[in-house]
């Protein structure tokens, strides 16, 4: 029997994962959103696109959460955007965009957690890592079934910017970005190569932490240019755990997880090293920083902490 993924949101992500998923022939799925129309036709729109690239798999789109039932992963993308309000001009502030997601994304995985009690988790809305409690604590599901997709993403911008400065393969660009997903996310230049050269032999120190600076803003640098938030790579990124989960692969994958003492936190997710498979999180890999890793890691975790706070958990 094939594995079933529930995608929630069929928005721009939302809609880019079912792509992906499909083109891998990973699992049927299940596009669910609150828009009356919107899942249904971006379901079919991709299911008529399966005799052309020749995968077989049950796409459907929904409003009824019951047609999610048994899911095996379910992807959450609900939420809204930081947009300007059309008519003060303002945008909202961190902690209402925080209080407003809150109860989006406590409302769709309560409706979801009742239908597949077994499920994984992956979470990318935002802000991500204050989402992944609001998950753990509205589904109630153990902390190895919700991961936030955060430091895949930033990891593949990261090595993305890299292999354009030097010219080299992506694939041979090898490197891991840990912390909370946002400004102070912690790329480690001291654990990143290429085809096992460190890069700092590649490139200057200055050039490496202009780099990190794109890196942590990489995000904003595609709504600057687009007008709203990114979607194939943070998709892409998304897919990448999913697959890990659904095959079982024992991938490495930078993930948001909560820590249970690792790294010096406790019951706060933060992005670091974990092992996906069959289970969800299967080991979280602690490394050895340096004292400025360890200092910029604080930064992050404390980020994290200020906005988790308006939780009210």
């Amino acid at each position: 029997m094939r594995k079933k993924v529930t995608i929630i949101g069929a928005g721009n992500v939302g809609a880019t994962a079912a792509h992906w998923i499909a083109a891998r022939q990973l699992a049927d799925v299940v596009l669910v959103d609150i828009v009356e129309g919107l899942p249904q036709g971006k379901a079919l729109d991709l299911a008529e696109s399966g005799p052309v690239e020749g995968f077989d798999l049950s796409i459907i789109g929904t409003n009824d959460y019951a047609d999610t039932a048994n899911s095996d992963v379910c992807i959450v993308t609900a939420g809204k955007p930081r947009k300007k309000d059309p008519v003060t001009g303002q945008y909202p502030s961190r902690d209402e965009l925080v209080k407003i997601n809150q109860g989006i994304v406590g409302d769709v995985i309560r409706a979801f957690a009742k239908h597949s009690p077994n499920a994984i988790l992956v979470v990318v809305s935002n802000p991500l890592d204050a989402m992944c409690h609001v998950a753990l604590h509205e589904s109630g599901f153990p902390s190895h079934r919700v991961i936030g997709q955060a430091g895949a993403l930033d990891t593949a911008r990261y090595k993305t910017f890299i292999a354009m400065e030097l010219g080299v393969s992506v694939k041979d660009v090898h490197g891991i970005v840990l912390g909370g997903h946002g400004d102070e996310m912690v790329p480690l230049p001291d654990h990143t190569s290429v085809s096992g050269i460190p890069v700092l032999e590649l490139m200057p120190r200055e050039k490496l932490d202009a780099i990190i600076a794109r890196t942590r803003k990489g995000g904003g640098e595609i709504v600057g240019l687009l007008g709203y938030s990114g979607y194939y790579a943070p998709a892409s990124a998304t897919v990448s755990m999913v697959e890990a989960i659904i095959l079982d692969q024992k991938r490495v994958i930078p993930s948001a997880v909560l820590l249970k003492g690792e790294y010096g936190y406790s019951d706060l997710y933060l992005g670091v090293p974990a092992v996906l498979g069959a289970n969800g999180i299967e080991r979280i890999i602690e490394m050895k920083l340096t004292d400025g890793e360890k200092a910029m890691l604080e930064v992050s975790a404390t980020a994290v902490r200020n906005v988790v706070g308006v939780l009210g958990y």
